[in-house]
């Protein structure tokens, strides 16, 4: 049934024609100077880990496969719960969380964007994602077997879009590989990254997984160009706007609606679309996270943090930590903890008291019980420090302390 999809032309274009790319380019260079000027900020590496943590639940809820954001921190102390569905979507998120960090780290720089285009990056995104799962969890819904990195054996059919032959996926990734691969440096990358997002979904190369491995390629993509730092990802965007992501990718495999709609199989009109709309999405994470960045505003919210935990829980936090955290978080480094009592301005016993109440609420981080500590982000901070970043786990939070 699927004949007609096995020539590469069949998913063309992959890229606007050049007189319906200056919008998109203009879009481009808006996100690229954006994203490049928050970039350049020192942060904690406690944040990004939690922005990863956000990255796994908000892909996953697009598949609607997601855990809430305290039952995946409970999966990241390996506490899973004792409800089979629960815990395998536990086990998801945390592959998703381990699969991002050792593939940020695989593809860097030009080097890295360029291999990302090949069909070897495409397997290994997948075989990361899958194979850190126990076999059990290696099924589709169906509960067809899944095995990590490999083409899918049979057709298939997502909604309306009936993708290619299986026999087709080899050449159909080597002409997208070989088109979004030799875009030129700058804005022309950013719209190329987002047109590939799209074509690979039409692809379908796997018989399960595609869209996780579609929006890790992105991430992964933005991320070798230098412009997340681990500080934002397109994924927040596509989850909050989740009817408008799934539609404008369908309407972009839909073909070509007459002589005005391009030249290829599919429609032109509908994959500009698309590209405006990664792009926009894009920019709008940026701006949302460069607002939450604001250093001018972190010390207030670290002192409403502290005079929180104080007058309301009471539970040895005191406003005096405020120094040393504002200057953890401002530095992105880590202090003895000698120095850190010292910023406090306490006497040693009631320093070493703030200390491990600090320390005992997560406001501060260590990786040994005598080391150097740093900044701490639990979720129980988030409406104080990062309003709104992450409003599913500060209703956890609310719900759990209710």
């Amino acid at each position: 049934m699927n004949a007609l999809y096995n020539a590469p032309h069949q998913f063309e274009p992959l890229l606007p024609r050049a007189a319906l790319l200056e919008p998109l380019l203009a879009q481009a260079h808006d996100l690229s100077r954006a994203a490049l000027a928050m970039a350049a900020q020192p942060l904690p590496e406690e944040l990004r880990g939690l922005l990863r943590a956000m990255n796994s639940y908000y892909s996953n809820r697009i598949e609607g496969q997601h855990t809430r954001p305290l039952e995946l921190a409970q999966a990241l102390r390996h506490d899973f719960s004792g409800d089979a569905r629960l815990a395998a979507r536990q086990r998801l998120a945390l592959a998703h969380i381990d699969a991002e960090a050792a593939l940020e780290a695989r593809f860097m720089g030009d080097a890295g964007l360029h291999a990302l285009y090949g069909d070897a990056a495409l397997r290994d995104i997948h075989r990361e994602l899958f194979a850190r799962l126990p076999e059990a969890d290696q099924r589709t819904a169906e509960g067809e077997p899944i095995s990590p990195g490999a083409w899918r054996a049979r057709e298939v059919q997502v909604g309306r879009h009936v993708a290619p032959a299986a026999a087709s996926v080899p050449a159909l990734i080597r002409r997208w590989g070989e088109v979004y691969s030799g875009a030129r440096r700058g804005e022309a990358t950013l719209v190329a990254l987002a047109a590939a997002h799209q074509r690979l979904g039409w692809i379908h190369p796997f018989i399960d997984g595609n869209g996780r491995v579609m929006r890790l390629h992105t991430h992964l993509g933005l991320t070798a160009l230098g412009y997340t730092r681990g500080l934002w990802s397109p994924l927040r965007g596509f989850a909050r706007s989740v009817d408008r992501y799934y539609g404008l990718i369908a309407a972009a495999d839909e073909p070509r609606r007459g002589d005005l709609d391009g030249r290829g199989n599919l429609s032109e009109a509908a994959l500009v679309d698309w590209i405006a709309y990664v792009l926009d999405t894009c920019l709008d994470q940026v701006r949302f996270m460069t607002g939450l960045l604001q250093l001018s505003a972190m010390e207030g919210r670290i002192a409403a943090c502290l005079q929180f935990e104080q007058s309301t829980l009471k539970n040895g936090v005191r406003p005096e930590a405020l120094r040393p955290l504002h200057y953890l978080f401002l530095s992105g480094t880590s202090l003895e903890r000698g120095e850190f009592k010292r910023m406090t301005g306490l006497g040693e016993r009631t320093a070493v008291s703030l200390l491990s109440a600090l320390l005992r609420r997560g406001l501060l981080a260590t990786d040994s019980p005598q080391g150097r500590v740093r900044f701490g982000l639990p979720l129980h901070a988030l409406r104080f420090y990062f309003p709104a970043l992450w409003p599913e786990a500060e209703a956890d939070v609310a719900q759990a302390d209710s």
